[in-house]
């Protein structure tokens, strides 16, 4: 921008700081979402990742990285509750394709077919939704193996029959061979409050030193404005 009266002004100073600004209140905002989801069942915490350039393109610099860390798992009373105690994620069919979940909360629709929360089949290893030969008539009779091997106890035979096994892939689709499933266990997210605080100090800070740079800079260009308007 230039000012008539020969006084130059460069708004790259501003402009940085605008950006940079917003940069460090999305970098905010995944780390409050990850302390908000400390106790959420299921849920990864994401890393705030800055590329080169974000001086010049701002927001679009940043992106998150998941941390495929196994949470905090903790006991259950529900025999469909269900935990990967390996890196993976259960495989289910959405309304938009198949999707990935480490939230193993898991129940039974009238006809034996396992269901997400969200009334979502739950997948097996072949790609097939997993449906109870039976309906058991306590859900204790559902008994599920660390490989995944899902069985229910058949009461007109006396036997457990085979219903499917749990499909358990990494995030790139490739099998996951031994998932250590847990039966009656939930898994909380990996979230550590302390790491999330002090990741928050130093990109505090930094707001606030782009904060006042900016108000720095806009006083000083309200005084070259005023001095050219009385002048």
């Amino acid at each position: 921008m230039k000012l008539r009266g020969e006084i130059n002004f460069f708004e790259n100073g501003l402009t940085t700081s605008i950006r940079a600004m917003h940069l460090q209140t999305e970098m905010l905002g995944i780390i409050n979402e990850n302390y908000n989801s400390f106790d959420k069942v299921g849920y990864q915490r994401k890393d705030p990742v800055v590329s080169s350039f974000a001086e010049y393109i701002g927001t679009h610099a940043l992106s998150t990285a998941v941390d495929d860390s196994i949470g905090r798992i903790g006991h259950s009373n529900n025999p469909l509750d269900l935990a990967i105690g390996a890196k993976g994620y259960f495989q289910y069919q959405s309304p938009d394709g198949i999707k990935l979940t480490r939230d193993g909360r898991f129940k039974l629709d009238k006809d034996g077919n396992l269901l997400t929360l969200e009334n979502a089949s739950v997948l097996a290893n072949d790609g097939t939704p997993i449906k109870l030969p039976v309906v058991p008539e306590k859900l204790e009779d559902v008994k599920v193996y660390k490989n995944g091997d899902v069985k229910v106890f058949n009461k007109a035979t006396n036997k457990l029959e085979y219903a499917g096994t749990l499909s358990v892939v990494t995030n790139q689709g490739v099998a996951v061979l031994d998932p250590n499933i847990k039966q009656g266990y939930n898994e909380y997210s990996n979230v550590s409050l302390n790491s999330e605080i002090l990741q928050i100090i130093p990109v505090k800070r930094n707001f606030e030193a782009n904060r006042q740079l900016f108000v720095m800079q806009n006083n000083n260009l309200s005084k070259a404005i005023q001095s050219l308007s009385s002048s």
